[in-house]
């Protein structure tokens, strides 16, 4: 834990390269209105861009980073944005206890953890959303995402991890970030619910 701690507060805080989003998760932005209130989790919050967003919407936040640097940033920003509510929780993910049924939305953003999903889906309420966005491994160029397809998805691994969960979206696509840079992207929208008989949110 401690090596990871150290390498990514030197990222954060020395490569000028690695220059995250400000904006939220696109799903979570553009469904935030169909979703259920109350608590959600951040993990792997970085620089906190979706924990800033959820508290903004007046959810109680928990934001999960292992990094220092990275949650000091993500405080800093959210003090200058007026921004409260969010509990900033420095702890390897790996290291972090998920408490079941607890959150009624849950974000995951570029952090590969298909190896923890069982105990991210457990931590849901019930009816909770887990919304989850991660780089693909992809034969086309693309500008952004880890050099190595190690820490990448192949297609359909977050689908078939995600698959005892309502799936009420999935995509994968190449799209092009805020700055214009082509990423390959899978993105998750998944529900703690079971049955054939359930309400699902309008098509735009």
């Amino acid at each position: 834990m401690t090596d990871d701690r150290e390498r990514w507060n030197e990222k954060y805080s020395t490569d000028e390269e690695f220059d995250l989003p400000d904006d939220p998760i696109p799903a979570l932005e553009r469904r935030v209105d169909e979703l259920p209130t109350g608590r959600a989790l951040d993990v792997a919050t970085g620089t906190g861009r979706n924990a800033r967003f959820l508290a903004a919407e007046g959810y109680a936040v928990d934001a999960v980073d292992v990094s220092d640097e990275a949650l000091d940033r993500a405080a800093r920003a959210a003090e200058a944005a007026g921004v409260e509510g969010v509990t900033w929780i420095r702890s390897d993910v790996a290291d972090f206890e998920f408490e079941a049924g607890t959150y009624d939305v849950i974000t995951v953003s570029f952090f590969a953890a298909l190896d923890l999903l069982p105990d991210i889906k457990e931590a849901l309420a019930p009816g909770g959303v887990l919304i989850y966005e991660h780089h693909l491994r992809s034969s086309d160029d693309v500008d952004v995402g880890p050099s190595s397809d190690r820490y990448k998805f192949r297609s359909n691994d977050l689908l078939r991890a995600a698959l005892d969960l309502t799936v009420l979206e999935y995509r994968e696509r190449i799209r092009l970030d805020a700055a214009g840079r082509t990423q390959a992207v899978a993105t998750l929208v998944g529900r703690n619910s079971a049955g054939g008989r359930q309400s699902y949110p309008r098509a735009e």
